[in-house]
């Protein structure tokens, strides 16, 4: 599969090509590169890495989607002037949501 995920996994940036999808599937439009053009096996192997990273990573971007949400200074700032902890609960508790 041609993505940009997986020729930046190749080593290239945007620069380097221009994809482009009429409806039929994702194809190199032009290629800008010095460095020749890579092989549709290559930019498979490379779309299969860069998709198993990814996706390896799932649990960080969903806890980090969570963490943003909670005002954390706050909550530490009130466990600490409480003494309690729920700060502490709510972190445990996304984690144990998204664990790695």
């Amino acid at each position: 599969m041609i993505s940009n995920g997986a020729l930046k996994q190749l080593g290239f940036s945007e620069e380097d090509y221009l994809l482009q999808d009429d409806g039929a599937g994702v194809y190199i439009k032009e290629w800008y590169s010095e460095t020749a053009q890579p092989s549709d096996s290559d930019i498979n192997t490379a779309h299969t890495t860069f998709q198993a990273e990814y996706d390896s990573q799932a649990y960080a971007r969903n806890r980090k989607a969570e963490y943003d949400q909670l005002n954390q200074f706050e909550m530490q700032f009130d466990d600490d002037r409480d003494g309690t902890t729920t700060w502490v609960d709510t972190i445990n508790e996304i984690k144990g949501r998204h664990p790695k």
